[in-house]
C-alpha cells in the first residue's frame, strides 16, 4: 500500500507540474494523450486505496452538488478601491500621496521613499480570496462578500484549472485574485446550452454562485492572481516583491505590470491599456494604481472602505440611447423625495437597463429632461445607470416633469430645501421609517439578524411599528399573527432584538442614522465622548477638531440631537433597555495600555489576526511599521526588516515566550 501511496503522490506532483506549463505558462511538455494516460492511472489508483491528496488534479472535476453556501470570515480584510474617472482626481490623489510622504519624512528619521506607483488591469469578474495552509495546501476559496465575510466556494475554485492547490510555501497565506470568463471559454459554453450567457462577467459569478458545482467546470473558468491579503511568514518590502512571489508560487498573473513616477507616466498608460482593451479576450473595466512601498501603505492606512494608498482608475461605460416613459417618485430613510427614470427596456453591456438616475429637478431642467424625450445613458458596473442628456428629435410629444405636492407614500405636504423635496412625516411615512428601522438593525448598528427590509414593512403594517422604539415592545403573540411567523422565526426575531440591547457605543450612534455619520465616524465619536450624553452637548468646536469630521457632518450632528423628537425616541430606547456601553473602560491596567505594538516574522503560539487582537484588548495599539514611537516589536521566526529597524532605533524586542510571561503576571 506504501508503495501505491508513494506512486499516488508522483502522480500528483507530475500531473500539477503539467497544468501549470499547459495552463500557466502555455508550454506544455507532454501531449494531451501523455496527459490523460496518467490521470486515468492516477484516478484508478486513488479508488483502488481510496486515498486522495487534498491537491490531487482530480478534485477540480467539481462532481458535487453542495446544499447551501456557508460563510467564511476573511482573515484580512478585502478592501474595495477608491475609483476615479478622469486624469484631474488621479492628480489629487498623487498630491495628497507626496504631501503624506513629504509632511512625514519632516519629522521622522526614517524616511519614506518617494512615491511610485504598480499599475496593473482591473479585471471585470469575480474576486476570490484563496487560503493556504503551513503546507502550502489550498484548504479555502471564498467570494469577496462584504469584505470581511465572504461565502465558501472552495469546490466551485477548484474548477479553476491554473489555480495551484498547493504552493511551495510554509506559512499561512491568503491570495486575492480574480476569477473571469475569457471570450474563447463564453463562447463555446454559449454552443451548447439552450438560454446563452449574457456578458463574460455575469457568466463567471453565476458559475461560481452555483451550487451544482459540475455547472461551474462547464464555464472553464481563468483567473488572475494580484495581492496576497494576510500573510505569516516573511514580509514584503514592495508590492513588486508580493507580486514576484505570487508568479513564483505558480499562480497565473497578467503580464501587463507597469511602473510609473509621475501622473504623466500613468496618463501614458491609462491611454495605452484604453486602446487595446477591446483586443483582449477576457473583460476589463479599468486600471489599478497602487503605492510599491509596502511600509508607506501601512502607514498610510484605510479609511472605513478604501485603502489611501491605491485608486481604481474607471474607464467611461458605454452610452446608449432609449426612450423615458415615465418618472417615479421615492421616498428615502431622510424624508428626501427623489426621482427615478422609467425607460423603454434597452441592453447595456448584456444587461438590460430599465431605471435611471435623475438626481433631482435642477439637473432635470440643466439637461433639458421630458417624459417622452429621448435619452443617451450610461451604465457603470452595477451602479444604476445616469441619464447624460437628451438626443433631439423631431415630433416627438413630450410633456414636462413636474415634482409632486404631496409624498407619493403617506399623502402628507412636501417642502422644499434648495434643490431638494422632503416629506416631513418622519413618524408614519412608511419609506422613511422602513429604511430607519432596517438601517438601525443591520450588522453595522444593532445587528438584529433577519431584519430585512420585507420584515420591515410586514411589522410597520401589522403591528403598527411607528418608531424604532417600538421594536422592543413588540410581544410573541402579536408576532406570531404576522403572515409567514412561524414560532421559530418569532422567537429567533425576538431574540435578536433582546440581544442588541447590549450594544456597544459606536454601533448605537451608527445606528441612531444621524445624517453623514458613516460607521467609522460613529467609531471616533465614540472614542472621544464615551457616552451618548456626552455626544449630545457637544459643540461645533469640539467636533470639528476630531479628525475627518468636517463643517458639515458637525453641523449634522449637533442638528440632529436638537430634535425633541429624536431625543424622546433616544430616552424611550433606554428605558427599555437599550445600554450602549464604551469598550476602552473594560480594560484593566496593564502596561501594554496606550502603547505601540508592531508584529513581524512567523508565529508559533498565535496567528496574526489573534496576537493582533490579543494587543488591542490590552489596550495597545497595532501598527503595521516600526518607528520611533514604536514601544514593543514581537518577532517570531525569520523576523524582517522591520526587527532590522526596531534593533536601529533602539526599540524594545520582545519574543512569543516572553510576551506569554509578561501577560501571565497581568
Amino acid at each position: 500500500m506504501e508503495d501505491i501511496k508513494k506512486k499516488i503522490y508522483e502522480l500528483v506532483e507530475e500531473l500539477n507540474k503539467y497544468s501549470y506549463e499547459y495552463y500557466t505558462l502555455d508550454n506544455s511538455s507532454v501531449s494531451d494523450k501523455e496527459y490523460d494516460e496518467k490521470y486515468d492511472e492516477l484516478v484508478k489508483l486513488e479508488n483502488q486505496e481510496g486515498y486522495v491528496l487534498p491537491y490531487s488534479p482530480t478534485q477540480r472535476v467539481g462532481d458535487v452538488v453542495l446544499a447551501q453556501f456557508n460563510k467564511y470570515t476573511h482573515k484580512a480584510p478585502l478592501w474595495s478601491l477608491g475609483k476615479a474617472q478622469s486624469i484631474e482626481e488621479v492628480k489629487d490623489w498623487h498630491n495628497r500621496n507626496v504631501k503624506f510622504i513629504n509632511e512625514y519624512n519632516t519629522i521622522n528619521e526614517d524616511k519614506l521613499p518617494k512615491a511610485k506607483y504598480i499599475v496593473t488591469k482591473k479585471f471585470d469578474g469575480l474576486t476570490i480570496n484563496c487560503t493556504y495552509d503551513q503546507n502550502g495546501v489550498m484548504t479555502k476559496a471564498a467570494s469577496r462578500g462584504t469584505g470581511a465575510i465572504g461565502e465558501d466556494i472552495t469546490a466551485q475554485v477548484k474548477t479553476i484549472k491554473a489555480l495551484p492547490l498547493r504552493i511551495n510555501n510554509n506559512s499561512t497565506i491568503e491570495v486575492h485574485g480574480e476569477a473571469i470568463m475569457t471570450k474563447e471559454a463564453f463562447e463555446k459554453y454559449n454552443e451548447s446550452v439552450e438560454i446563452p450567457l449574457k456578458n463574460l462577467r455575469n457568466g463567471a459569478a453565476g458559475a461560481l454562485r452555483n451550487l451544482n458545482v459540475k455547472e461551474t467546470a462547464k464555464r472553464n473558468l481563468s483567473a488572475f492572481f494580484y495581492d496576497v491579503g494576510y500573510n505569516e511568514g516573511t514580509e514584503f518590502n514592495t508590492y513588486l516583491e508580493m507580486l514576484d512571489f505570487i508568479k513564483t508560487n505558480g499562480f497565473p498573473i497578467d503580464d501587463y505590470i507597469k511602473i510609473c513616477n509621475s501622473v504623466e507616466e500613468i496618463q501614458e498608460e491609462i491611454n495605452y491599456i484604453n486602446d487595446v482593451r477591446e483586443k483582449l479576450n477576457y473583460e476589463i473595466d479599468g486600471l489599478v494604481i497602487a503605492i510599491d512601498d509596502i511600509r508607506t501603505r501601512e502607514l498610510m492606512g484605510n479609511t472605513v472602505k478604501f485603502p489611501r494608498w491605491a485608486l481604481a482608475y474607471k474607464f467611461e461605460a458605454k452610452e446608449v440611447t432609449t426612450t423615458l416613459l415615465d418618472v417615479e417618485w421615492n421616498v428615502g430613510r431622510s424624508g428626501r423625495v427623489t426621482p427615478t427614470a422609467l425607460l423603454e427596456p434597452v441592453d447595456i453591456g448584456g444587461v438590460t437597463v430599465k431605471r435611471a438616475t435623475l438626481n433631482n429637478m435642477d439637473d432635470i431642467n440643466r439637461k433639458e429632461v421630458k417624459i417622452g424625450s429621448k435619452v443617451l445613458i450610461r451604465r457603470s458596473n452595477d451602479v444604476i445607470p445616469e441619464i447624460l442628456g437628451t438626443i433631439e428629435e423631431e415630433n416627438l410629444e413630450t410633456s414636462e416633469i413636474v415634482p409632486p405636492t404631496e409624498c407619493p407614500y403617506c399623502g402628507s405636504e412636501i417642502h422644499q430645501e434648495g434643490v431638494h423635496f422632503f416629506c416631513e412625516n418622519t413618524l408614519s411615512c412608511k419609506p422613511q421609517l422602513v429604511k430607519s428601522i432596517v438601517h438601525y438593525g443591520c450588522r453595522d448598528a444593532m445587528n438584529i439578524s433577519g431584519f430585512s427590509e420585507k420584515t420591515a414593512e410586514q411589522l410597520f403594517e401589522a403591528l403598527d411599528i411607528k418608531s424604532i422604539s417600538d421594536l422592543y415592545r413588540i410581544e410573541r403573540e402579536q408576532l406570531l399573527q404576522v403572515e409567514r411567523f412561524k414560532e421559530k422565526k418569532a422567537d429567533n426575531l425576538l431574540e435578536s432584538i433582546e440581544k442588541s440591547k447590549e450594544c456597544s457605543l459606536a454601533s448605537f450612534i451608527y445606528a441612531l442614522g444621524i445624517p453623514n455619520v458613516g460607521k467609522k465616524t460613529a467609531t471616533d465619536l465614540a472614542n472621544n465622548f464615551h457616552s451618548i450624553d456626552s455626544l449630545k452637548k457637544a459643540t461645533l468646536e469640539e467636533l470639528i477638531v476630531i479628525n475627518d469630521i468636517g463643517g458639515i457632518v458637525a453641523q449634522s450632528i449637533v442638528e440632529f440631537f436638537t430634535e425633541k423628537v429624536i431625543n424622546e425616541i433616544i430616552e424611550e430606547l433606554f428605558e427599555l433597555g437599550v445600554n450602549p456601553y464604551f469598550e476602552e473602560g473594560k480594560v484593566e491596567e496593564n502596561i501594554f495600555i496606550g502603547k505601540t505594538v508592531v508584529v513581524t516574522g512567523s508565529l508559533e503560539t498565535f496567528k496574526r489576526n489573534e496576537i493582533k487582537e490579543k494587543f488591542e484588548s490590552l489596550g495597545a495599539k497595532v501598527s503595521g511599521s516600526v518607528s520611533k514611537k514604536t514601544d514593543y516589536v514581537l518577532v517570531g521566526k525569520e523576523p524582517g526588516s522591520k526587527y532590522d529597524k526596531a534593533l536601529e532605533l533602539g526599540v524594545k524586542i520582545i519574543t512569543e515566550e516572553e510576551f506569554s510571561e509578561m501577560i501571565k503576571e497581568m
